[in-house]
């Protein structure tokens, strides 16, 4: 560990654009439980049934009983953890020139960081589908209290800020992700296990484009043989150690 953090700030001093990549290992620090895997929520819920754009816009109760019993009191009791504020301190620092983050806790900007590409939404955000008034998800959760589905004050359908199977992530953001990867010194993984495409894709674009690729993941990864280097431990101990 030691050598590692050592390769780490070596790599982190001679960087000057950094890209941050974070994915839900990097949340499930801070109390939010990963979506795959062991224990996951698609091991307890079918994201076909409870994710589905299709299914959402044919019965959208599905989604918001998810979102009022599972979600909502996790992400609102969930507080950034010392990755975030590492992160922003590295910012601070001039060595951080994007986020991106698959997670959609909206943690990284209640911690300070102030360039965040969201790749799949954000769920503190929730909009009427037909007039586009936003709510914040503490308004859902009390619209929640009195109806399944919740309605805008207009009566149209609200629908969360996030990015349900069956849609395309938001093309203004993978087009910023994409032009930072390939933009970027140095490209940090951080909790991701590089599964999700398009997502995934970025650390090689990264690579290919000259950038040195650091993958930070307590499991093994698809792209742990291309990488520069590999430290298989949480992200919010490592960063810490590095700041």
């Amino acid at each position: 560990m030691d050598e590692a953090i050592s390769r780490l700030k070596k790599i982190v001093d001679s960087s000057d654009k950094i890209v941050a990549f974070t994915g839900a290992g990097f949340s499930a620090e801070s109390g939010i439980s990963t979506f795959r895997g062991a224990g996951g929520l698609w091991s307890k819920y079918d994201p076909n049934i409870y994710a589905n754009i299709d299914i959402f816009m044919q019965d959208s109760t599905y989604y918001w009983s998810f979102f009022r019993d599972e979600r909502y009191p996790v992400i609102k009791k969930a507080k950034p953890n010392a990755g975030h504020y590492a992160l922003v301190d590295l910012e601070k620092r001039g060595k951080i020139y994007r986020v991106i983050t698959q997670n959609i806790d909206g943690l990284h900007q209640v911690a300070g960081s102030s360039d965040v590409i969201e790749l799949h939404g954000n769920t503190r955000k929730i909009n009427c589908l037909s007039c586009s008034k936003t709510y914040t998800m503490d308004e859902t959760y009390e619209l929640l209290q009195r109806e399944l589905p919740p309605k805008c004050s207009c009566g149209g359908n609200l629908k969360p800020g996030t990015v349900l199977f069956g849609e395309p992530l938001p093309q203004a953001a993978l087009d910023m992700a994409m032009l930072a990867s390939k933009n970027c010194d140095m490209f940090l993984v951080l909790g991701s296990s590089l599964v999700v495409y398009p997502a995934a894709s970025m650390p090689s674009l990264a690579k290919k484009s000259g950038a040195v690729l650091v993958i930070v993941n307590i499991d093994p990864t698809p792209l742990d043989n291309t990488a520069d280097l590999v430290i298989r431990e949480s992200a919010s101990k490592v960063l810490s150690r590095l700041i």
